[in-house]
């Protein structure tokens, strides 16, 4: 490359820097929620000691002269731009850059009586008898995870290149991305391809950074990282950092005639025949088929057709290497099967079983009639914190495509673990198992299906009765202790929360009286609930929710409501007298069914789970339709259906059935209204913004702080301009340094509650106070009140038009300068129209009334009493307890908030103040 190219490409890549930072300004909105900037997105021009990832992503590109759009497309691809702490994911792959490395001692070298139990799961005991252990664990051994396979130590290759240590590598952020650079020049140079500065051009890296041993591998990792490229991607990481990638659609990948592939000495190819998925994938074929003796690992079916309609898609994990999960799943000896399995590294699809028939991997045989198979790569390395983003891509795209062909609800009573698979009956424990695992993001999954969860909103109240999903952040303000095996677990973001006794993390865990293993155990669902569930309200307390779970009220912890999100529409179930009812694991058809279709009845269709029971005055979620009991006869090719019909309840972590004709259905409760509650708005030291939801209680006004964004610190003054409704209405406007201000719409939405802002214009900063005033002319739109630095306060009324909505401002007096603090809040003498508070230098405060004049609406002041100088913030966020009249928050110098009631009294309104608590004095702008 000369000298002059090098230059050019420097060029470049410093106008693309400048390209980041322009997208990442206009994405205000979408990456932080009203963040009035995406502040640290630097591009080429940040010193090379900057911490953030956007700058390490132009170092290293710089450095190792990859295009930087590459290497962050392919890190997003590979990770989503999280660092995970340095913890590996079910695979080995680690940091940023997803480079692996698995050792020996990472991974099982023998083969454990769990990983034979994962692949007995017919859920019949006709079959579950000729389960040949020792056969499978004979396969099995054949198939432990090679750890000498050059794709697990890419990790090791990378830090060789930038002369650096596998540790090094392993935690620094900056470290991997250099190491991942390096590698991707190295595997470009490998390919004979020039290292060239359009992105188009670096295909044959890219394919090969997949380590994919197949081309529709390599060929499907480098189709998303090049759709990164061209359309564009942004986020916010688990350590909040933001970063963008922004999009240039001109790029074309040159895709060569021989893409590069990893060497691998037990690369599987695909069978002829046409699989069952969507064509972008790009699936493989190899079905599991009957030996010479005709034995099988499944059972032949005709579906959806007899009845057997496909209801479900069940998520699993192998616990062991594709290749190995690969060829056990495929033999017949092996004892299970599933439909479908996708590979870690690059996200392929391999079918090894037809849809119509029965897979043996639920463990359940109502299950495995009636929902679908997918594995998922994953051996359970022991310290595998998380899933890759190709697997979660490929698997999303497969189940939707399915969930669209059989018309199964996209919806976490339909899209399942396996761990939510219901125990059959008493005896069957056995065939339980808890995969995906506590690791499996739900919330991001279900949103790559196009179903968002609601997960990180902004919370709210909750009433009994309500139907609530539980969506836990997969963040690291949710990291609960776990054990395996008694050995503990190091903290890490999982699926979901501990459930209690009581509304406390003292109170005693709660107990599934099929399990005796201790409350921290991954394995134990009885004391946890997971992300995605939807669960009815039994009871509600600020932080705590209670809900019907098992029999039994089991609280968790849900600071203001933020880890669950109301859902409308649901349907609860009741029992329909005053005694219990049965619960049932499977929905099986009555003995007389089996005989007149003249097979023999299993002997145990009847029986039920015998240790729970659904008493009256308990509420469940109803998770499907009302089915009539059926069970299939794979050597008949009959489907037994009886009369009776089973509704399946979301009874606790899984999904379990109750007869129709003991149950009674009803909605929801509808969700607390948020049109007569009020928030107030913070900014910390670091310019975060964060909401306070209200809760109508003057006793505890205000909900767990929500964090709106970061960025708010270039503003000197802020107001709301109406006041902040807990349904996320409301304005508010904002003054830079520069005296710019800028306008903020309330969105309606409590979780982003303004939209971009819009800019008014300059000059502003000649006003040492600005207020929302409200109404003040009864035109229905919010005024803005300002006290220039002589003292003379002027009126903005409010004209409605974008982006400047004031008209010219009018005088309404001088002298305000003997205030050294002024109070918008609202109408406080019942007169319909907003008044105003002052306070003197003396710590004197003044009521002034709204007459409706013009220039001056107000009326003499009118004193409201002394002392008031104890206080350092003053805030009339309006009526905070619900009785119609707006009431006062104030901080003193201590850093305690205080409640002032608003009693409708005159002069002085208010009533002695409330105690809402201490804490507030990080804070340097509260309104």
């Amino acid at each position: 490359m000369t000298r002059s190219h090098r230059r050019d490409r420097k060029k470049k890549r410093l106008l693309y820097g400048a390209a980041a930072a322009v997208v990442a300004t206009a994405t205000i909105g979408t990456l932080a929620v009203a963040s009035p900037g995406l502040l640290g997105a630097a591009g080429d021009g940040t010193a090379a000691g900057d911490v953030s990832l956007q700058s390490q992503f132009a170092n290293a590109a710089r450095e190792f002269d990859v295009p930087q759009s590459v290497l962050m497309a392919v890190s997003y691809q590979q990770t989503r731009w999280e660092s995970h702490d340095g913890e590996p994911s079910t695979t080995g792959a680690y940091n940023v850059m997803g480079l692996t490395k698995v050792d020996p001692e990472d991974v099982p070298q023998k083969v454990t009586d769990e990983q034979i139990d994962h692949f007995n799961g017919s859920g019949r005991p006709e079959i579950e008898k000729t389960f040949d252990r020792a056969k499978v664990r004979q396969i099995l051994e054949k198939a432990l995870v090679d750890t000498d396979d050059p794709r697990l130590h890419t990790l090791d290759k990378a830090a060789e290149l930038i002369d650096s240590s596998s540790e090094a590598v392993q935690n620094d952020t900056a470290a991997s991305i250099r190491a991942g650079a390096a590698l991707l020049a190295d595997y470009q140079k490998q390919a004979g391809a020039e290292l060239s500065d359009e992105a188009g051009d670096w295909y044959p890296a890219v394919a090969r950074y997949s380590q994919s041993p197949e081309k529709k591998g390599a060929d499907l990792f480098a189709k998303r990282v090049f759709e990164s490229i061209q359309e564009g991607e942004r986020a916010v990481t688990l350590d909040g950092e933001q970063v963008a990638l922004p999009a240039d659609p001109s790029v074309e990948p040159v895709k060569p005639s021989n893409v590069p592939l990893a060497a691998t000495p037990a690369s599987t190819r695909a069978a002829a025949a046409v699989p069952e998925c969507p064509a972008g994938l790009s699936c493989n074929v190899k079905l599991t088929v009957p030996d010479s003796a005709g034995k099988k690992n499944y059972t032949a079916a005709d579906r959806p057709n007899q009845g057997l309609d496909i209801r479900q898609i069940v998520i699993h994990d192998t616990e062991g290497g594709y290749d190995g999960s690969l060829q056990v799943l495929t033999d017949p000896n092996g004892g299970g099967s599933a439909h479908y399995l996708i590979r870690a590294a690059d996200g392929l699809v391999t079918q090894m079983l037809e849809n119509k028939n029965l897979a043996w991997h639920a463990g359940n045989w109502t299950h495995n009639m009636h929902a679908i198979g997918v594995e998922h790569e994953g051996y359970a390395i022991k310290e595998g914190s998380w899933y890759t983003e190709q697997q979660y891509r490929s698997s999303a795209e497969l189940v939707k495509f399915l969930a669209n062909k059989y018309g199964v609800p996209i919806d976490r009573e339909h899209i399942i673990g396996h761990d939510e698979v219901a125990l059959q009956t008493d005896a069957g424990l056995a065939n339980l198992h808890w995969d995906a695992g506590p690791y499996w993001d739900w919330n991001y999954y279900m949103s790559l299906l196009g179903a968002p969860q609601g997960d990180k909103g902004a919370g709210g109240l909750l009433r009994a009765g309500q139907v609530v999903r539980v969506v836990p952040p997969f963040t690291t303000a949710n990291q609960p202790k776990l054990t395996v095996g008694g050995t503990a677990v190091s903290a890490r973001p999982a699926n979901f929360g501990y459930l209690y006794t009581t509304p406390s993390t003292g109170g005693t865990p709660l107990k599934d009286p099929y399990f005796t293993s201790g409350p921290s155990e991954g394995s134990n669902y009885g004391n946890k609930v997971r992300a995605g569930g939807t669960y009815v309200v039994a009871e509600a307390r600020t932080d705590w929710t209670a809900i019907w779970y098992a029999g039994q009220k089991a609280w968790f912890f849900n600071p203001g409501g933020q880890y669950t999100a109301p859902v409308t529409g649901a349907t609860t179930v009741k029992v329909a007298g005053l005694t219990a009812v049965k619960v049932f694991g499977r929905s099986f058809p009555e003995t007389a069914a089996y005989t007149a279709a003249g097979l023999s009845a299993p002997g145990d269709e009847n029986a039920s789970l015998t240790k729970f029971s659904f008493a009256a005055g308990q509420s469940y979620v109803k998770a499907g339709p009302a089915v009539k009991g059926d069970d299939w006869f794979g050597s008949a090719q009959k489907n037994v259906v009886g009369t009776t019909l089973f509704v399946p309840i979301r009874f606790h972590h899984k999904i379990v059935w109750v007869k129709q004709s003991e149950i009674t259905e009803a909605p929801g409760a509808a969700p607390v209204s948020a049109t007569d509650r009020y928030n107030l708005i913070a900014r910390d030291a670091s310019g975060v913004l964060w909401q306070y939801q209200g809760t109508g209680s003057g006793s505890t006004p205000f909900l767990t702080r929500y964090r709106v964004g970061p960025g708010w610190q270039d503003y000197d003054a802020v107001t709301p301009m109406t006041a902040l409704r807990a349904d996320g209405t409301g304005d508010m406007v904002a003054r830079g340094k520069d005296g710019v201000l800028w306008y903020y719409k309330g969105t309606g939405k409590p979780s982003a509650p303004f939209a971009g802002r819009l800019r008014v214009g300059g000059g502003w900063g000649v006003y040492d106070k600005l207020l929302g005033a409200r109404d003040m002319n009864a035109d229905g739109r919010p005024d803005l009140i300002a006290r220039d630095k002589t003292g003379v306060l002027w009126l903005y009324t409010n004209t409605g038009a974008a982006p400047n909505p004031f008209a010219t401002r009018v005088r309404v007096g001088g002298g305000w300068n003997t205030y050294n603090e002024l109070i918008s809040t609202g109408d406080m003498t019942g007169d319909g129209r907003p008044d105003l508070i002052a306070r003197d230098k003396t710590g004197v405060l003044w009521l002034y009334k709204n007459t409706g004049g013009t220039p001056n609406p107000y009326a003499t002041r009118a004193k409201v009493g002394g002392g008031w100088n104890a206080y350092d913030v003053m805030v009339g966020p309006s009526d905070l307890d619900r009785d119609g009249r707006p009431d006062l928050i104030a901080r003193d110098t201590t850093g305690v908030l205080w409640f002032y009631k608003n009693t409708n009294g005159y002069p002085n309104p208010y009533a002695p103040r409330v105690s809402v608590g201490g804490g507030w004095k990080g804070y340097n702008l509260i309104v």
